[in-house]
């Protein structure tokens, strides 16, 4: 493994708070939540892991050698309700993350003005990074919106909740 710069560091540090924050979600649905469409033209969260995974499976493999859309990614396919079990989807979530954790810790300063492709788009290595955190904390969003509305009044905030701004500042004071 290659030493981190600060940029990469502070990169990987992003992409982890996302997976954690979608896992804090996952945590708190029933296994049915996961299969839910809140309306006719939303995915379910099934459907959003099962897209990130392939997403993060054709986007990191190969990285600097490959297309970035490889030939036997079936995106299409991402987007069908396959009714997976939790522990399904959770390996597909896995391996996607795995993917990309162990190709950003390979990389260097020296990897980040190189080119890469996807779909045959020319990109330097961190406008690719860049361009994968916009699109992964989309669809935090998302996964974000489905479960507190699933979850109602048993939604528990991932950040400081609703009014409670100012003892959030005065504990984070206290301790600095």
């Amino acid at each position: 493994m290659t030493a981190q710069s600060p940029i990469l560091s502070a990169c990987i540090l992003e992409f982890r708070k996302t997976r954690q924050t979608a896992e804090q979600v996952f945590a708190q649905l029933t296994d049915e939540h996961f299969h839910v469409r809140i309306n006719p033209h939303q995915n379910s969260i099934a459907v959003i892991i099962q897209h990130m995974a392939g997403n993060m499976l054709s986007r990191w493999t190969d990285f600097l050698t490959a297309d970035g859309e490889k030939p036997n990614r079936n995106r299409d396919d991402e987007f069908v309700e396959h009714r997976r079990s939790r522990a399904d989807l959770m390996t597909l979530w896995e391996q996607g993350w795995n993917a990309l954790l162990s190709t950003l810790g390979s990389l260097s300063d020296a990897d980040l003005q190189r080119s890469v492709n996807i779909r045959t788009e020319p990109h330097t290595v961190f406008h690719a990074i860049n361009r994968q955190t916009a699109h992964y904390n989309l669809h935090l969003g998302q996964i974000q919106l489905i479960g507190k509305h699933l979850c109602g009044d048993r939604w528990q905030y991932l950040s400081i909740p609703p009014g409670g701004s100012a003892a959030f500042n005065r504990q984070k004071s206290m301790t600095h």
